[in-house]
């Protein structure tokens, strides 16, 4: 796996724990991207756009939704069936307040269809 996308995961994961920075945050952000740009493998390059979003959610909220639909993409690219990591997906949410999770449920059916998932 690119270095970039370790390190991209690895600032998400001190973002959530309260121990990284934005700017550190939206850095790591533009090398998984740059990592996606480079990759030969579109299923890659679909993981590596999810691994982006993810960690410039620190950023800007609206890439919340990059992540998890960036991840089916890449699962559907490769062939694999998309029930279970929508499931998990959904669970995740169920853990918000229902009004926001409905609202963010709701956004993701309607930008799956320009994600062509």
């Amino acid at each position: 796996m690119d270095d970039r996308l370790l390190h991209a995961l690895q600032v998400a994961k001190e973002w959530e724990q309260g121990n990284a920075t934005v700017g550190a945050a939206m850095k790591a952000s533009l090398g998984a991207h740059a990592a996606a740009r480079e990759a030969a493998d579109p299923v890659v390059t679909a993981a590596a756009r999810s691994i982006g979003h993810a960690v410039a959610t620190a950023h800007m909220a609206d890439h919340s939704m990059g992540a998890p639909l960036y991840a089916l993409k890449a699962l559907k690219m490769a062939g694999r069936p998309l029930d279970e990591e929508r499931a998990w997906q959904y669970e995740q949410l169920q853990q918000l307040p229902a009004d926001i999770a409905e609202l963010v449920s709701g956004t993701m059916k309607q930008k799956e269809k320009s994600f062509k998932i």
